[in-house]
This record gives structure tokens, sequence and C-alpha cells, in this order.
């Protein structure tokens, strides 16, 4: 494949999700179902799931951080294996778009990318992406990271796994999460990934205003039903 190609899949979008206030809106954006009913159906039996969580946030106590913290909690509980990457706190450099990989690695980059995310995000089954809105889409730590699966593009396109996206903004705006939303559907379109819901905490860009909100607990519960 052309990586022409590939960088004109991700920068194609095609669905709008309207919020307003601090309200929580959780749902399959494809189907319309509640995350809590598509988790239900999907992964209740005690499957154990191999989950992939990349943050993207330069802040360890920030809001996304938090929401990633319950997120976390509510899987292990439910007997989910996870590994964590917080892509601001590791040695990662962007794609060079060198092509030298060869869409199935390794990257010219021997970064904490190729040495720590790799295996595991291959080998999981729910990749879940966290980032607080930074002018209007992904934080640049996060975009480092998707811009590499360029180097594993053969395994990852195709290969079935599920997604979830959460994200914090300060504004609540019903076109805030648009633009972020737009992207990470457009990426779940290319990769072949099933999005089995979202978490968009608009109106909160603080710490104390997500604490006094019910998106926290509503990351738990989302990790402890998928």
């Amino acid at each position: 494949m052309d990586r022409k190609v590939f960088i004109q899949g991700t920068a194609a979008g095609f669905i709008t999700l309207l919020l307003s206030g601090c309200g929580l809106k959780l749902q399959n954006m494809s189907a319309g179902s509640t995350t809590a009913q598509i988790a239900d159906n999907t992964f209740k039996g005690g499957n154990k799931m191999k989950i992939t969580v990349i943050t993207g946030s330069p802040h360890k106590n920030g809001t996304s951080a938090l929401l990633a913290d319950k997120f976390i909690e509510g899987a292990q509980q439910a007997g989910h294996e996870v590994f964590r990457f917080n892509a601001a706190f590791e040695d990662i450099h962007p794609c060079l778009g060198c092509d030298r990989c060869g869409m199935n690695g390794p990257c010219v980059h021997q970064d904490a990318i190729d040495k720590k995310l790799k295996s595991n995000l291959i080998a999981s089954d729910l990749v879940v992406f966290v980032t607080p809105l930074y002018y209007w889409g992904i934080s640049a730590q996060l975009k480092t990271v998707i811009d590499r699966f360029y180097a594993s593009n053969i395994k990852l396109c195709g290969s079935g796994k599920k997604a979830i996206l959460m994200a914090t903004a300060y504004d609540s705006k019903d076109w805030t999460m648009s633009a972020l939303t737009h992207h990470y559907q457009t990426l779940m379109k290319y990769l072949g990934w099933e999005d089995i819901g979202t978490v968009l905490a608009v109106g909160c860009g603080s710490r104390p205003l997500i604490e006094r909100s019910e998106f926290p607990e509503q990351a738990y519960q989302l990790g402890l039903k998928v």
C-alpha cells in the first residue's frame, strides 16, 4: 500500500457527535447503541482480553489520566490483562516517512514504541486511545504513536481488534469533539477495527471539574463491562 493512501485515509472524516455541557454521552457511534450494551453482547462470558491503553497527555495527574486510571481499574477487576503506554513519558520519535519498515517493521527508530509498545499492541484484543483535546484533535504525543502504526500495518490492518476513545476537553460546544471523532472513526475504518464506545468528557478542563463529574465512574464501568 502506498503511504499516501494511508495519510489520505487518516485525514478523511465522516461522522459528527453532538455534545453539550458536562454531561456524558457513551455510545457506539456506528450503531447507535450504548457502550455498556455493546460490551455486554461482545465480551461477557468470562473471556479474558489483552488490552493496550495508550495515553497522550503530558500531565501525569491530568484529566485524561484520571479516565485511563479508572478504566484500567475496572478492566483489571474484570480479569483482563492491561498494558499501559504513556506516550508523553517515553522515548518516542515521529515517523520519518522513509518506508524502511515496509509496513512490517522494524522501524528505523529503535525507541520505546518498538521496544515496549509494538508487541503488546499487536497482541491486544482491545486498544484504548486516551487524550486531552489539543487544538481540536489528539495530542502530539498520541499522534506520534499512531503515525508509527504504519510500521506494523500488515499486522494491524484487518486484525479485527476492538477500540475505545476517551478524551477530555475544557470546551463544551456542540462541535467540540467533532474533529477528534472524525479522525478516530477514520482510523477505525482504515484499520478495520470495531469501535465499541467512547467517553468524551466535555466541559472538564481541570482535575477538580472532572472529579466532580460522572466521567470517571463511566470510564470505570466501561472497563468493568468490556
